[in-house]
């Protein structure tokens, strides 16, 4: 999605994790520091690809942590057991087909010519099981006039019998010409009261009886978005439980224009976050973030 950042220049990689295999490199985020929120559905991901031929998409609403649950499996036991190489490659800057192979190959740094998508395919039919992960695939597939040419290409990769294809996609729609795992992978959802608590509480420590109230405010106002939340757990390790209520309920008005719906309290999350001291506090800050947002995986 368009929240979340890749840093890498081919836009393929992003972390510090680091998987070595067959003379190629990849580089991932490490296992997530503060994972309260997607067990359940970890475990039924990792099930899934264990399996013979996995090809699993990851879907649902923006925001609810489709990248995060990814990087999850793919550094599970069970999956580096699995798979001998395994690839996070993000989609994010792809808008064709040609966008996607070139990104794809750049990473497995493979030459550019007009035969990518044959290299490619020529690649990961030697290079032994491997897992491919390709983030914010919704990017290449969305706009109709690539969609069949996108769609194509998916295919190939699936008719690879040592290659495990996972996907994550905001959305309710898997591609076509893929025989995706059965049973479906469940779509994400806003995760649980209990674990939205444990994951502000992780970042922000737990808060003094007078602000056991605040707490449950803000969570009410994140709407159990795991993005929302874990922006509000920074702001409030910085400003307080309390302090950062007050700021919400004042500024609500402002940021409020379609009644408390999930996308408005995600905007009011990065609004509030956008406006707190800790940021006003850098004059270039904002600059800063204004420039990355020109970038074309944006921030």
């Amino acid at each position: 999605s368009a929240r979340s950042a890749s840093v890498d220049t081919a836009s393929s990689i992003r972390g510090s994790s680091l998987n070595t295999s067959s003379g190629s490199l990849s580089l991932f985020p490490g296992y997530p520091k503060i994972f309260h929120a997607r067990e359940s559905e970890l475990h039924d991901l990792v099930a899934m690809l264990t399996g013979d031929t996995a090809r699993v998409a990851i879907l649902g609403p923006g925001v609810m942590g489709k990248p995060t649950l990814a990087v999850a499996a793919l550094h599970h036991p069970a999956i580096i057991e699995k798979y001998t190489t395994r690839y996070l490659v993000s989609c994010e800057s792809a808008m064709t087909s040609v966008d996607l192979m070139a990104i794809i190959g750049s990473h497995l740094e493979l030459s550019h010519s007009r035969l990518f998508s044959k290299n490619i395919i020529r690649y990961f039919s030697r290079c032994g099981p491997c897992l491919l992960v390709l983030d914010n695939f919704e990017t290449p597939w969305e706009p109709w006039e690539f969609r069949g040419d996108v769609e194509e290409f998916i295919s190939s990769l699936a008719d690879i019998a040592s290659l495990a294809l996972l996907i994550t996609m905001c959305g309710a729609e898997r591609p076509r010409k893929v025989k995706w795992s059965r049973p479906f992978l469940a779509a994400l959802e806003p995760i649980l009261f209990s674990a939205a608590c444990q994951i502000l509480v992780d970042v922000a420590d737990e808060p003094v009886v007078e602000e056991e109230l605040a707490l449950v405010g803000l969570l009410d106002l994140s709407g159990n978005l795991l993005l929302a939340v874990s922006l509000m757990a920074n702001i409030v390790s910085f400003e307080g439980y309390s302090s950062t209520l007050s700021r919400w309920e004042l500024e609500i008005t402002t940021l409020l224009s379609d009644g408390h719906n999930k996308d408005s309290n995600l905007e009011k999350s990065i609004t509030l976050s956008l406006g707190s001291p800790r940021l006003l506090s850098d004059p270039h800050a904002k600059v800063l973030l204004s420039l990355l947002s020109l970038l074309p995986d944006g921030i």
